[in-house]
């Protein structure tokens, strides 16, 4: 048994006391480190933090298929042909078994869904890749073993859930959907009560502040991270604390709660990535970085609705001041931004509030509609509902219906450069890496909007699809292909690495990324227009993805970008670096 870090074991104490009663605390602590040894505490290896070569692919585990092999046999087969190269981490959606929801209404967090495959799956994959898997810890299926006993009066799973008064006043409580907050159960006996839903009548919020709800989170996490599970994700994890009269998210019990989370993967199976999913406004949303000890990513949210309004009005002006107020947010040690564009969900409006007006976001929902997406509401607590996601594929929403093969491919292909280039680590939903459209027939057969974007692939059409080169899935994957090729190779486009946004008038966005260490210096130029644009800048070096010299100015075409590698001159650089060693002093 290895000794227990006094300072590790403070430290949980201080959090700890922060969420629950003195009495509970000793109890817990106890418990706490039971469990660090169930999960063999002091016999992991440390995992690297993340650098420039780390890109992740987010995928279900059966996207595609093959017959009747099990599916995550064929994402191994998927990876091990096509992915080696390009992908340095895979997050695997929740592979669990589930009663709704595409996965995220689990019924138990221990187990792989039979229909997938095998824990032996898992660990096939993670021989090459580096995994992440999804913690979907806010609420758990009406069909669980927990709900099960809870309404069995099961003493065990006393105080699991939260029940409530449907006469009192919830309208405070932020909510991501139109459907009820409570939604009432019978138990064994025949009594009537109410329970929270956040998100579904199948979604039954969990209780922490039952302490024992901690212990079965801590107990989850740490197999996902012993199994293979170098990042997790925390899905809606801003909801997971309730307190009457309160907005019920983002409360500091919530964050003291991923405090203690951190605080026990840290010393336990250290380097293990906790990503927080908090589909919110920008300021929100990178709360979760705590102060260096909470979140090590958050996601990116803004990125995906600016990058799309950026390309539906041809105009770079809010993504550019947007940008150009990231620099700072994220500089704790080993803390970052997970980016995305595309996802398994829609294209979230929240995160624009403090961005973009109510106008701008309404058009943007008028232009999903004109692509044949949808719309998705939340209820604002008094009565009225507002746009709250819009479902639609990325390419689809990015791009016009009757736009040629190749003009797709080059728009979509510019929006995913500049997710490349952002500073942090980027992460492409599968069906953005394979050129997707949207899947019309989904949607309507299943009644789910999200569906539009969650089309199942089968491996045969697929890699006949990529075989022909004219294709837009064989454009789209092998021009990603050469994008993230030339990224991994460049230490400026590491998470360390400094970023700088420019303003070169509304139809460019432009960016300089720089690793003081080797010099490496980039400079990222984007023609978010149908029009061609003239570029001026005081460099010069070589367009990494053209091949071609850069001598000062260029004329970019339609959708073009560049990546211009050049060395600072000898004074420039000497001022350079030392602006940021001050920086890093400061911190």
């Amino acid at each position: 048994m290895k000794s227990v870090n006094l300072e590790y074991v403070l430290r949980l104490e201080s959090l700890l006391s922060r969420i629950y009663p003195r009495e509970h605390i000793a109890d817990l602590l106890k418990k706490i480190l039971h469990l660090a040894e169930k999960w063999n505490y002091g016999k992991h290896q440390t995992t690297r933090w993340v650098d420039g070569t780390n890109i992740y692919l987010i995928t279900y585990g059966d996207n595609i298929t093959h017959g009747e092999q099990p599916p995550l046999k064929t994402l191994n087969h998927f990876a091990d042909r096509y992915l080696r190269e390009i992908i340095s981490d895979i997050h695997i959606l929740p592979m669990y078994p589930y009663s709704s929801d595409d996965g995220f209404s689990v019924i138990d967090y221990h187990r792989i869904d039979e229909h997938l495959g095998g824990w032996s799956d898992i660990h096939q994959l993670s021989t090459h890749f580096n995994l992440m898997f999804d913690c979907v810890i806010n609420h758990i299926s009406r069909s669980s073993d927990w709900m099960k006993g809870y309404l069995h009066d099961d003493p065990y799973y006393k105080d699991y859930f939260i029940s409530a008064n449907p006469g009192l006043d919830y309208s405070r409580v932020v909510r991501p959907r139109a459907s009820s907050l409570l939604t009432p159960f019978i138990k064994a006996d025949g009594t009537e009560l109410y329970l929270w839903t956040t998100f579904s009548e199948d979604q039954v919020d969990i209780n922490f502040k039952n302490p024992q709800i901690l212990l079965e989170s801590i107990d989850v996490l740490l197999q996902y991270a012993a199994s293979g599970g170098q990042s997790i994700r925390l899905d809606a994890i801003g909801y997971i604390w309730k307190e009457a009269g309160t907005r019920c998210i983002h409360m500091p019990q919530a964050h003291n709660i991923i405090k203690v989370w951190r605080t026990i993967l840290d010393e336990v199976i250290p380097g293990t990535r906790l990503i927080t999913e908090t589909n919110v406004p920008h300021h929100e949303n990178i709360s979760y970085f705590g102060e260096g000890d909470e979140a090590h990513m958050v996601y990116q949210f803004p990125l995906p609705p600016l990058t799309l309004h950026a390309f539906l009005r041809q105009d770079t002006t809010t993504l550019t001041k947007w940008a150009q107020g990231l620099n700072a947010e994220a500089r704790y040690p080993e803390t970052t931004y997970f980016n995305f564009l595309a996802s398994h969900d829609g294209i979230g409006l929240r995160p624009t509030e403090t961005f973009l007006n109510d106008d701008e976001r309404k058009y943007m929902a008028q232009e999903t509609l004109r692509k044949e997406g949808r719309v998705s509401y939340k209820d604002n607590g008094d009565g009225t509902h507002s746009p709250y996601e819009l479902n639609i594929n990325f390419l689809s929403a990015l791009t016009e219906p009757d736009d040629d093969i190749d003009m797709k491919a080059r728009k979509f292909l510019a929006a995913q450069a500049l997710l490349l280039s952002f500073i942090g680590v980027p992460a492409i939903y599968i069906h953005s890496l394979l050129g997707s459209e949207n899947d019309l027939d989904g949607m309507h057969q299943s009644g789910i909007n999200r569906r539009i974007n969650r089309k199942k692939l089968k491996l045969d059409e697929l890699e006949a699809e990529l075989q022909k080169t004219d294709s837009l899935r064989a454009r789209v994957f092998f021009g990603l292909n050469a994008l993230i090729k030339h990224r991994r190779e460049h230490p400026a486009f590491s998470p360390q690495a400094g970023q700088r946004v420019f303003d070169l008038g509304k139809s460019l966005f432009a960016m300089e990324r720089y690793d003081p260490q080797t010099e490496d210096r980039i400079t990222c130029v984007f023609n978010i227009s149908s029009q061609s644009q003239p570029v001026k800048l005081a460099v010069e070096g070589k367009d990494l993805i053209g091949g071609e010299a850069f001598t000062g100015q260029m004329r970019l075409q339609p959708w073009q970008v560049i990546w211009i590698k050049h060395k600072l001159k000898a004074p420039e650089r000497l001022g350079r670096l030392r602006r940021w060693r001050m920086k890093i002093f400061k911190r």
